[in-house]
């Protein structure tokens, strides 16, 4: 009944015009900064955070919430339209979003995104509310032999995805990992792999990699094609409201990859990259 009463308390509050206005301001621009490559939510939140010191707590925290969740979905409308993901949870998105605006549906892909991350991050917010406590206190027991098993599972899902042969799935991991031991060990301070470089300090950032992995490979492919055989792919972003179809088609993935993200989300070290990859698998 407490939780109930603070839920409330919480609506009566964010629900006020001034506020509504805030959170409409930060999803605006958070995702017009979400679509340019590279920077992120978190880089989103550190260049807007500024403007935000001279309005109250609330409407500021609300503010940068609203910003997080619109660069969130920017990253999605990059992945889409240009195969180039704005930030490393919007790599999965590349795989069937840039597929269905190459076949000129790219309106119904980015309104699917808009609402499944919309479902997806309000039943997570309320079950947050209402499981935080037992989940938190289950977290916490998670020790060494837990985490192998979750990077393994990282691993599978991702030989699982990989279309090639097994071989070369399984040396692309261990490339992955090899890049991911880069920079400062987090127990002895000491640099792995750094050759006296430091920048190399706070080790390989995905987004790099990601953007490199994804849209230079997308450039130097159009290059490497024959002039003759190059084709411009010209598509109008309409129908943003799914259609009946495509509800009937979503909703299975959408509330499986709610459930699915919220669970491994909860798990310390996983993070989104790991929750869109296992949602995909399954």
């Amino acid at each position: 009944m407490e939780m109930l009463n603070n839920m409330l308390s919480g609506f009566s509050v964010a629900l006020q015009p001034m506020n509504l206005l805030f959170c409409f301001v930060g999803v605006f621009v958070g995702t017009l900064i979400g679509v340019l490559p590279g920077i992120g939510p978190l880089g989103a939140i550190a260049l807007l955070m500024p403007s935000t010191f001279y309005v109250s707590p609330v409407s500021a925290l609300i503010m940068l919430a609203g910003i997080y969740y619109g660069a969130m979905y920017g990253g999605s409308t990059t992945s889409i339209l240009v195969n180039i993901p704005g930030e490393a949870a919007s790599v999965v998105t590349c795989l069937d979003g840039y597929q269905m605006a190459k076949q000129g549906r790219a309106g119904p892909a980015l309104g699917i995104a808009a609402f499944g991350s919309f479902i997806g991050g309000t039943v997570s917010v309320i079950l947050l509310a209402f499981l935080a406590p037992p989940l938190a206190r289950f977290a916490l027991r998670f020790g060494p032999p837990e985490y192998f098993s979750l990077m393994l599972l990282g691993l599978t899902v991702l030989i699982y995805l990989a279309n090639g042969p097994i071989l070369k799935a399984l040396m692309m991991a261990a490339l992955g990992l090899v890049l991911g031991i880069v920079g400062q060990d987090m127990i002895s301070g000491r640099g792995r792999f750094t050759f006296g470089i430091t920048e190399l300090n706070d080790g390989i950032g995905i987004i790099p990699v990601v953007m490199g992995l994804f849209g230079v490979t997308e450039v130097l492919l159009n290059v490497e094609e024959k002039l003759a055989s190059q084709t411009v792919i010209k598509t109008k972003i309409s129908n943003l409201l799914p259609t009946l179809r495509d509800w009937k088609e979503s909703l299975g993935p959408i509330f499986r990859g709610t459930f699915l993200g919220f669970f491994l989300g909860i798990l310390p070290g996983g993070g989104a990259l790991l929750a869109s990859f296992a949602s995909y698998s399954v």
